[in-house]
């Protein structure tokens, strides 16, 4: 099952049936909709250029990458901008990065995260942020965005609750997300 080549591709509009079914999987229920999707699509390219990828072994997703390009994105509450070496506007964001269960510690989510980072830099952004999932087990999202280069800017509490009263089911804490958020930020 795992000697098949991984091919890895900018996200393209076929692959949205799959990457809902992967994310709602891997992240709980209503983590991502169709709706939200191609809105975050869009805010991914710029200047032609995709930052969002897919990684597919034997035609079947195994994992994706979803970023917004710097500019095209407005920080939120949870952002801690004057934290931040570079600007709002040539910072990108790393809305997500999921691999599926039997596929994850194989390098997928790194080759994922460097072709992003490629395309960001090529779009002209100078950094990407990113909220990280503290309990996630073993750590293991901030542990990933650490290896990637990321650097802590805040934890932040409750980051996920009111999408959890709004109709996200955590897979640690269901309808009432109690979840922690590493800010995290990548120079460029």
């Amino acid at each position: 099952m795992f000697s098949s080549a991984i091919e890895y591709r900018q996200l393209q509009l076929q692959d949205y049936v799959a990457l809902l079914q992967l994310a709602n999987q891997v992240h709980g229920d209503g983590y991502l909709d169709a709706q939200s999707l191609a809105y975050y699509h869009q805010l991914s390219i710029k200047k032609g250029i995709d930052a969002s990828f897919v990684a597919y072994a034997d035609k079947q997703l195994v994992g994706f990458r979803l970023c917004w390009a710097a500019g095209q994105w407005q920080p939120d509450l949870w952002c801690s901008t004057e934290l931040w070496q570079t600007a709002i506007a040539d910072t990108s964001y790393f809305k997500c990065n999921t691999i599926a269960p039997l596929w994850q510690g194989r390098g997928i989510g790194g080759e994922l995260m460097n072709r992003s980072i490629t395309a960001l830099k090529q779009q002209g952004a100078k950094a990407g942020v990113a909220h990280l999932w503290r309990q996630s087990p073993g750590n293991a999202a901030v542990k990933y965005f650490t290896k990637q280069g990321g650097q802590l800017v805040k934890i932040h509490p409750d980051k996920w609750r009111q999408d959890s009263h709004n109709g996200y089911e955590c897979v640690r804490c269901g309808f009432d997300c109690r979840c922690e958020a590493a800010e995290m930020i990548i120079y460029f």
